[in-house]
Order: structure tokens, then C-alpha cells, then sequence
């Protein structure tokens, strides 16, 4: 009977731990419903007190299960257009945004019954994560105009915040425009983001959002680093007070057009290359997000989406170091003679995790560089991610060589 009694004891005790260990687990694989939301000194999203570095897409995948897919490939976020998708979208651990519009002057009644319409219905569903009023709202092509009023943003904005104070408001800006004009839109958004697609074939005929010299940006910068100076501008428009997103490029150009008018000889999407270099570019410019707009207009499968979900996918490998504070290191460069200039040359920002310190390095330059970083005395390698090889620093010094454009990510090694 004692030992019936033991045995019983035995089994009832290993119910109860499987019990926990499968309740522990079902929690770790789903979002998490307390409506929590801000945002760190330093933009960086907190969710339930956790910092998140956000993966986003504005476009579903063309696949079976879509928002399968995207969780596959490191995404954490993702645009939806109504409950189902959402529900859908939280099954898979994806937070969700949802496109609002804003209260038009001649339509106030009518726009207010539906914005209020969608936000009663949604605000409960814990996938949502931010509502966007308003793309580009001080944009007008070909114009200085702008295409919404910040008065009527601060309006929507107001009206959403009645009813749902918790969720944040994003606010998506164009690469122009001065950076006094985006201001008067920061008292209608939590956050801004600014869509930046530099990888345009030379000879494109104008159309949509392209200047007569073929290009998006407007900067001096034509290159793709040109990703970092625009979260620079993003980051001057909020004064440095509220998160940026870059928003990166997930098209062809061409393949914005319509059908009859394309000229299969400029299709040109960004490499695999490029991609990252851009993503890395914009978290070394401290990018709090990464939002991939246009592959609706992409062929799917293809090479182009095998390397796009690489890189997404790698940046969800480094969820903890991207989503931690910027780590000051004193570190000094010095370039060595390889026969060209240095402009920007290679940027960089540190990151600590536990006891481990990254380096980001980006080369910001049309030209390869190689470079020493000085000021790593407390540590005694690093290993290069992604590239499988060690590097040795010798008396606090760090010294490697990057193609045009090139990544590099250091994990710092410390003495045994």
C-alpha cells in the first residue's frame, strides 16, 4: 500500500511538471495580450516592459500560408486589412497594423462612424500593435504641396486616441521635403517611419515618385548608404524623441508600372548584397525597425525573395542584440592606404548583450576600405558572423578590409 501510495505521489507530481512545462511553452508561443506599448529613451519599442526590434512586411507573401511564411522568415509584424487576418496573424506570433485613414473635411461624419467603426472593433485583438492614419501625408509628387494637412492628422489622431489610448499611431514620410515641414506631423504620430528605394537602373523612364533624373532620394548621396542619412534626417524631424522605421525596398521599379508600358531591360531588383547592407546601414543610423514595402509587385518564388528572407531571417537571429541599448565603446579608426579616397568610410555602432559586446560595421563607401578600429584593449578577438572567421585583436586593435558597401559584425571576445 506504501509503495502504491509512493507511486501514485510519483505519478501525480509528473502531470503537474508536464502540466507547467507545456503551459510555460504555450506562453512563450504567443503574443501576449496585456495592451502594453511605448517606447525607450532611445525609440526602441517596449512591449510589456521587453524591448522588440520590429521586422515588418506591408505585404502578405504569395504562398499558401502566408503569415506562416513571414514567421518562418524572422518576421515579427505585419500589415493586416481585417479580423481574420489578424486572428490569423496571432496564431503565427505576428503583431499586426491597420490602415485607417484620416477625417476628411467634406466626409466627417461618414469618416468618423468608420475609423470609430474599426478601432472599437480591433483595439482588443492582441495582435494589433499601431494604427497608420496616412502614407506620405506631405507628399504630392511634383508638387510642394502637401497632399493631407497636419490639422487633419491631429484631428484622426485625437479621435483614435479617445477611444484607444493604448495602441501607438504610425506615420509613414516620403525621402523629401524639409525636415520643418515633417515636424508639423509629430503631434499626430508616435512613431515615423521614411520609405527609402535606392536601387534604381540608370536610364529608367520617370514615373511615380521618381525625379527627372531617375531617382527617389533627393539627397546628394545617390548610393545606397544614402538609407542611413535618411534615418539621420527621420531622426532630426522628431527631434530624437520618438522611434524611426526605415522602410526598405522589396520591388522593382519597373514592375510598378503597368504591364504594357515596362521595359523588361530595366527590371532590377536589389541584391542579396544590398539588401543587407541597407537593413545594417539603417540600424547603424539607429533604426529602431525594418519594414519591407512592394513585394506584392515581385515574382514569387524567386532569387530576389530568397535573398530578401535571408536577411530578415538573420535579422531575427539577432533579435537580442539589435533590440538592446547602444553600447559606448571608445573606439577610434585609421584608414590604410588602398588607393582610394575615404568619404563616409565604414560607420559603426556597438551593442552589448549579457557580458558581450557587438560591433555593427557598415561600409558606407563606394570603394573598399580597409581599416583598423583602435580601443578594444579589454578584449582579445572577434568572431565575424555570418563570414565563419575569427580575427585576433592585438594591443586594442582591430583590423579587417570591406568591399564597397560592405558588413561586417563583430562579436567582441573577451579574455579568458
Amino acid at each position: 500500500m506504501i509503495i502504491q501510495k509512493r507511486k501514485l505521489r510519483i505519478i501525480v507530481c509528473i502531470f503537474v511538471a508536464m502540466i507547467i512545462i507545456v503551459a510555460d511553452s504555450c506562453k512563450e508561443n504567443r503574443l501576449e495580450s496585456d495592451p502594453s506599448f511605448g517606447f525607450d529613451k532611445d525609440g526602441m519599442l517596449l512591449i510589456r516592459g521587453k524591448r522588440k526590434f520590429v521586422i515588418g512586411a506591408y505585404h502578405l507573401p504569395k504562398t499558401i500560408k502566408p503569415f506562416e511564411t513571414l514567421a518562418k522568415n524572422g518576421y515579427n509584424y505585419v500589415r493586416v486589412n481585417n479580423a481574420e487576418e489578424m486572428d490569423t496573424a496571432l496564431k503565427n506570433n505576428l503583431y499586426t497594423w491597420v490602415y485607417l485613414n484620416s477625417i476628411r473635411e467634406d466626409h466627417r461624419q461618414e469618416d468618423k462612424e468608420r475609423i470609430a467603426t474599426l478601432v472599437n472593433e480591433y483595439k482588443t485583438n492582441p495582435s494589433l500593435l499601431f494604427w497608420e492614419m496616412e502614407d506620405e501625408p506631405a507628399y504630392t509628387w511634383n508638387s510642394a504641396k502637401p497632399r493631407i494637412l497636419p490639422a487633419q492628422m491631429k484631428e484622426t489622431y485625437d479621435f483614435i486616441k479617445k477611444s484607444d489610448p493604448e495602441h501607438l499611431i504610425i506615420t509613414n514620410h516620403a525621402p523629401v521635403n524639409l525636415i520643418s515641414t515633417l515636424k508639423k506631423y509629430n503631434n499626430s504620430t508616435d512613431l515615423v517611419a521614411v520609405d527609402v528605394y535606392p536601387v534604381v537602373p540608370y536610364g529608367i523612364k520617370p514615373s511615380y515618385a521618381l525625379f527627372p533624373d531617375g531617382l527617389q532620394g533627393d539627397l546628394l548621396n545617390t548610393y545606397i548608404s544614402q538609407v542611413g542619412e535618411y534615418m539621420d534626417k527621420m531622426r532630426l524631424v522628431v527631434d530624437h524623441s520618438k522611434p524611426v522605421f526605415a522602410v526598405l525596398q522589396g520591388f522593382a521599379w519597373e514592375l510598378l508600372k503597368p504591364e504594357e508600358e515596362r521595359d523588361t531591360g530595366m527590371i532590377l531588383f536589389p541584391s542579396y548584397e544590398q539588401l543587407r547592407f541597407m537593413a545594417y546601414d539603417a540600424i547603424v543610423h539607429k533604426a529602431n525597425g525594418i519594414l519591407i514595402w512592394g513585394t506584392n509587385y515581385t515574382p514569387q518564388p524567386s532569387s530576389f525573395m530568397d535573398g530578401l528572407n535571408k536577411v530578415t531571417t538573420e535579422l531575427a537571429e539577432m533579435q537580442d542584440v539589435l533590440a538592446a541599448p547602444a553600447f559606448e565603446l571608445n573606439i577610434n579608426k585609421t584608414y590604410h592606404e588602398s588607393g582610394y579616397s575615404v568619404d563616409a568610410g565604414v560607420e559603426i555602432l556597438v551593442k552589448k548583450v549579457n557580458e558581450t559586446s557587438y560591433i555593427l560595421a557598415v561600409n558606407s563607401d563606394k570603394n573598399p576600405v580597409k581599416v583598423s578600429l583602435h580601443g578594444l584593449e579589454n578584449y582579445s578577438g572577434a568572431s565575424v558572423l555570418k563570414e565563419s572567421r575569427n580575427l585576433r585583436i592585438n594591443t586594442g586593435k582591430l583590423t579587417d578590409t570591406f568591399k564597397p558597401f560592405d558588413v561586417h559584425i563583430y562579436k567582441l571576445l573577451n579574455f579568458n
